[in-house]
């Protein structure tokens, strides 16, 4: 058996995936695998292209009638959510209806986070993710929305946080963040599902187990990040909910859906259904 499976090449997709799609692990399925960007990924997901992909959870709305979300391999946690971040110090008020804001897509989860955040809908500028904290420092936009490995070197470009949407929404819901997922597709059925839920679960006790034989796969995909700033990425956003997202990231999925169909942001009937 070959799947499609698609991730992005960020420490933490990389790391959980690299001994299944290294072919590590013993009698484990085939996998052909497509690197990309998050945004890109959730584009490719509204057509059904991937048998296995990951994405956003603000995308997951939009993809009900295609996906089924697996219960590991995903990012969600604590600490670990999106930054807003501006030349100056000041705060998310302080930007009025006309201030642009550079997002790193419309379906990404950071860009529902900040809707949710500001009660509106902001001016935004759509870039890749690992472009904003440019765009922001050269003055192109007035904030940036970031994620990944951004919220660990956006300091260095002489910017400032503006707000942690993650901090945000963990006071607001005491709840974790979700932040992406691995969805697979309805035409794969129950005992398969559960199957390739179990694969990635072994890939990602592999590569804890043995990290010397999947890191130089880790590092040739990192965006030239050294490797201090890779593994502080992997150390955030590789966690316990990576194994299983269990009933509390259950709950915070359904928490976020719930709140951002009240605002209007998602259809109402967006129900999360979990393999």
């Amino acid at each position: 058996m070959t799947y499609s499976l698609a991730y992005s090449p960020c420490p933490n997709d990389t790391f959980i995936f690299a001994a299944l799609t290294n072919g590590l692990l013993a009698a484990a399925p085939h996998v052909e695998v497509v690197l990309d960007d998050v945004e890109a990924l959730n584009g490719a997901a509204r057509e059904g292209r991937y048998e296995l992909t990951k994405v956003s959870y603000g995308a997951i709305p939009y993809l009900l009638d295609k996906y089924r979300i697996l219960r590991a391999g995903g990012a969600l946690g604590r600490g670990c959510g999106p930054l807003v971040v501006a030349a100056g110090a000041r705060d998310l008020a302080s930007f009025g209806a006309d201030a642009v804001f550079a997002i790193p897509g419309r379906l990404t989860t950071a860009f529902l986070l900040l809707r949710l955040a500001l009660g509106r809908e902001p001016k935004v500028k759509v870039l890749r993710f690992d472009e904003i904290v440019a765009a922001v420092a050269a003055g192109a936009v007035d904030a940036g929305l970031i994620i990944h490995e951004s919220r660990f070197t956006y300091a260095q470009a002489g910017l400032a946080s503006v707000i942690d949407l993650g901090d945000w929404w963990e006071t607001a819901t005491g709840n974790p963040i979700p932040l992406g997922a691995i969805l697979v597709r309805r035409d794969i059925g129950e005992a398969e599902a559960r199957a390739i839920d179990a694969w990635i679960r072994e890939s990602l006790a592999f590569a804890r187990t043995r990290e010397p034989e999947i890191i130089d796969y880790v590092r040739a995909h990192a965006f030239e990040m050294d490797d201090a700033v890779m593994r502080a990425h992997i150390a955030l956003y590789v966690n316990d909910y990576s194994d299983d997202v269990g009933t509390s990231g259950i709950a915070a999925v359904n928490d976020l859906f719930e709140r951002a169909a009240a605002h209007g942001l998602i259809p109402a009937t967006a129900a999360p259904a979990f393999v």
